[in-house]
This record gives structure tokens, C-alpha cells and sequence, in this order.
């Protein structure tokens, strides 16, 4: 499986994040069942990670925990 890498501004820093194509399809998923942008979703689960926890794992973590 190939990453695929996208760019975000959270909290005025540029950060890009590089995740399988399935995850970024049920992030987009949320993200519209939620009526927010992927930025917005992005940044909403960059707020709630430990510091310890890579930015792209808790995209992850989020995508499989998410209720469907």
C-alpha cells in the first residue's frame, strides 16, 4: 500500500501527514458525517493526542475507533 501525503496547518505551523489511501477515504468519511472540513478533523484529533503519539498514528487510531 502506498502513502499518501497531505498538508495542514494546525495551530499556524504547515505539518504534512503521510497515510494509506484507506485511512484518508474514512477520515473523509467522518469528516463529512461530521459536516466539517478534513483540516477541521485533522486539527480536532491533533488537539485530543498525547504529546508521545505521532500525529499520523492517532489519525489511525481515530479512522478504526470511530463509530460507524
Amino acid at each position: 500500500m502506498a502513502l499518501v501525503k497531505r498538508s495542514f496547518t494546525l495551530a499556524g505551523h504547515r505539518t504534512s501527514v503521510a497515510l494509506e489511501t484507506e485511512f484518508w477515504q474514512a477520515l473523509a468519511a467522518i469528516a463529512t458525517s461530521r459536516r466539517c472540513t478534513m483540516a477541521a478533523l485533522v486539527a480536532e484529533v491533533d488537539t485530543g493526542r498525547g504529546a508521545d503519539r505521532p500525529l499520523a498514528s492517532a489519525l489511525r487510531i481515530f479512522a478504526l475507533t470511530h463509530p460507524r
